[in-house]
């Protein structure tokens, strides 16, 4: 948090509206805008010049932070046919000797790294709750605590999902070994959110919760935790897993006879405070009536690219005036404009067309697609990260207009070739967190120290 009020200036900036010049910039000591002023006629004596455009920070809404150090790990075939379930028995290996500092270096070493890429908060769907047998620490918020610590080291806005997670199965089957570290019972899980409402709160990060999923928490089991969640915070962001897979599909409907979507619609009150994360694989129907709730589509591009889930479709669900936010997931990829870059691609692939996420408003697919990812993303965070407007947190990125892919072009046309044609080199500047200044000339000041911890945590599980 700012420690008094400042003021950033830049020739170009992607408001909420569209792209504005000569933009000044102000926020108080809370980190929250006071100031957005277009057409200002120069800047003001002793604030400084953004060394480019400015566009919003971008919201992560889904982070399994431990994942990071398992990137690149799993990219070999280990069975005839590999598939999103092959991965997750090798994730649940390397989960089952996580300890919590391991936590907290891969997460700080992440959060850095997510800084400099352009993301300003982060949605922390956070599943690994007990020691590495499956008995509760003496602190059930442990592992919690260390990705507390580490969002506040780094600097990120940090929205805390504690994991429901039951079952192994539709019908209530009884949880793999695999997932001992997950398991809470809903009682367990209520006490561990009444736990980390207050320190979540010091610290300035909003908590929610996240059933896992349909086939991993039963009917009675989410009614009653989420008339729990609302006696505590009835504004608590909810996020879940849901439609990722065509098999868990098959199995939903196996169970009950409806599509996952369908049944959550029918049995659960979703509406604005809940992030539908992939929800891949929905019909028609499931579209219209999950678009229409207000629930925000929770697409990792990347990840569901690196896990054969499929394509979501985008243009059907934009037809539905639904909203949506990217988030990095595995963290395969850690690049707030490489995700969106695989979106868009996905969609061409998918209709043989271009610039499909482009809307009448902003035919700029860069600019059109930030902004909905930015006003997205806040929404599933139930934090104020809404863009550059007054009232919103003060999560700003310069690009750097002197990168050799953006050098000379107009604001937009700079967006653009920073998703579509930065080559994986960071075209990124500056980022402010909040009001303060977490990047400079593209590197976090804690990325050495940070990404150091990293790869020894890396090393450490790799070596059991």
């Amino acid at each position: 948090m700012s420690t008094e009020p400042q003021s950033l200036f830049a020739a170009q900036a992607l408001l909420p509206q569209g792209w504005a010049h000569n933009v000044l910039l102000g926020w108080n000591a809370r980190g929250e805008l006071t100031q957005v002023q277009p057409d200002t006629p120069a800047a003001p004596a002793g604030t400084p010049t953004a060394a480019g455009p400015l566009i919003p920070g971008m919201p992560n809404l889904h982070s399994h932070a431990f994942q990071r150090a398992l990137a690149g790990l799993t990219e070999y075939r280990g069975q005839a046919q590999d598939s999103f379930w092959s991965w997750r028995t090798l994730m649940y290996r390397f989960a089952a000797k996580l300890g919590p500092a391991q936590l907290e270096a891969i997460a700080l070493g992440l959060y850095v790294e997510m800084i400099e890429a352009g993301y300003t908060s982060v949605c922390e769907f956070h599943y690994v709750h007990h020691d590495c047998d499956g008995r509760p620490y003496a602190d059930d918020a442990t592992l919690a605590l260390a990705l507390l610590r580490a969002a506040e080291r780094a600097g990120i806005g940090l929205t805390l999902l504690p994991v429901l997670y039951q079952t192994s199965g539709f019908g209530g089957s009884p949880p793999a070994q695999g997932q001992r570290r997950f398991i809470h019972s809903t009682d367990s899980m209520l006490r561990l959110l009444e736990r980390l409402k207050p320190l979540c709160e010091a610290q300035g990060a909003r908590l929610g919760l996240a059933p896992h999923s349909l086939r991993a928490v039963p009917p009675e089991a989410l009614r009653e935790a989420l008339a729990g969640l609302d006696a505590l915070d009835a504004t608590a962001p909810v996020h879940i897993h849901i439609a990722e897979q065509t098999q868990e599909v098959d199995s939903c409907l196996a169970w009950s006879g409806q599509r996952p979507v369908a049944w959550l619609l029918d049995h659960a009150a979703v509406n604005a405070r809940w992030c539908l994360v992939h929800a891949t694989h929905m019909d028609a129907s499931e579209y219209a009536r999950a678009a229409a709730s207000g629930a925000v589509a929770g697409l990792c591009p990347t990840t569901e690219a690196n896990l054969g889930d499929g394509i979501f479709d985008l243009r059907v669900w934009q037809a539905g005036a639904g909203r949506w936010g990217i988030g990095s997931d595995s963290h395969v990829c850690v690049n707030a404009a490489e995700e969106l870059l695989m979106l868009e691609y996905s969609q061409r692939l998918a209709t043989r067309q271009r610039n499909v996420a482009a809307t009448e408003a902003q035919p700029h697919v860069a600019s059109a697609m930030t902004l909905a990812a930015v006003q997205g993303g806040a929404q599933a965070s139930g934090r104020r990260t809404g863009g550059l407007l007054v009232g919103q947190q003060a999560d700003v990125v310069a690009l750097d207009a002197q990168h050799p892919a953006l050098q000379g072009l107009s604001a937009q046309d700079m967006l653009s070739a920073h998703v579509f044609a930065s080559h994986r080199s960071s075209a990124i500047d500056a980022v402010w967190v909040g009001g303060q200044a977490l990047v400079t000339a593209g590197r976090h000041r804690l990325h050495p120290s940070a990404q150091r911890g990293l790869v020894a945590a890396r090393s450490q599980l790799l070596a059991h």
